[in-house]
């Protein structure tokens, strides 16, 4: 089954690493996307920038905003696109990013509809 395991982490922390701290973060976290890759598990991932690169439509105004829909303390950074056997194994996988990752939480959701498109670049 197809889940998407969402990531979220204060992006004023994260963006305000230096790229050393960065790339540690980053290279401890690589470690499970590759396992996973391996093992026929894993499908895109991306690491969105930061909210306010982001516009807002909000549909009930037909009104653009700068910035991200929601106010909250912790914002959605990216995200991995998992083919596991249920909601055990997206708990295990988000516990090992959990591990190389400081602070933050993972959403694991299971997706009802997928459209692989086509490949970009």
């Amino acid at each position: 089954m197809l889940y998407a395991l969402l990531c979220y982490n204060d992006e004023a922390e994260v963006f305000a690493w230096d790229q050393d701290q960065d790339a540690v973060v980053m290279a401890r976290l690589e470690a499970v996307p590759q396992t996973l890759d391996r093992a026929g598990k894993l499908g895109p991932s991306l690491r969105l920038l930061p909210t306010t690169a982001a516009t807002t439509l909000r549909k009930d105004q037909d009104l653009v905003i700068d910035g991200p829909y929601a106010e909250t303390k912790e914002q959605l950074l990216g995200f991995y696109l998992l083919d596991i056997e249920g909601l055990e194994e997206g708990l295990a996988i988000a516990r090992e990013l959990a591990a190389a990752n400081p602070g933050g939480a993972y959403e694991i959701r299971p997706i009802g509809y997928f459209r692989p498109g086509k490949a970009l670049g």
